[in-house]
């Protein structure tokens, strides 16, 4: 094993079909290749595979997170097409209107169909 090998990030579904249609009609997400197995995405060179597995959902992590230039309009736009933001109020972690601000950091979190938690982070 190298540095030089290429990794993929492994994405549960309990509906693959479902999951799908959700990154398509949410995000905008069509992936490269779909077949019996699953579907495989390219996100401008990171790898994502979209696979049948009775454990989505039960991550209480970010499990893929997308770089944005404006999240503040990716979001109005994903909350237009019924994408709902997660809130949260922690010890270290606060959200006001979806979003946490760490610095020039923003980042915002939702769920996918399946349960999964994905990030959105602008300032990178």
């Amino acid at each position: 094993m190298n540095a030089q090998s290429r990794a993929t990030a492994m994405i549960p579904a309990h509906n693959v079909e479902r999951a799908v249609s959700w990154y398509r009609d949410k995000l905008g997400i069509s992936p490269a290749k779909q077949d019996d197995y699953g579907a495989s995405y390219e996100f401008n060179g990171v790898r994502a595979f979209l696979y049948k597995s009775d454990f989505a959902g039960t991550a209480e992590h970010t499990i893929l997170s997308f770089d944005t230039t404006d999240l503040d309009a990716d979001m109005r736009d994903m909350r237009g097409r019924g994408v709902t933001f997660l809130d949260y109020d922690l010890p270290d972690l606060k959200t006001e209107n979806g979003v946490a601000s760490f610095g020039p950091v923003k980042n915002a979190w939702a769920k996918d169909s399946e349960g999964n938690i994905l990030g959105f982070v602008q300032g990178m």
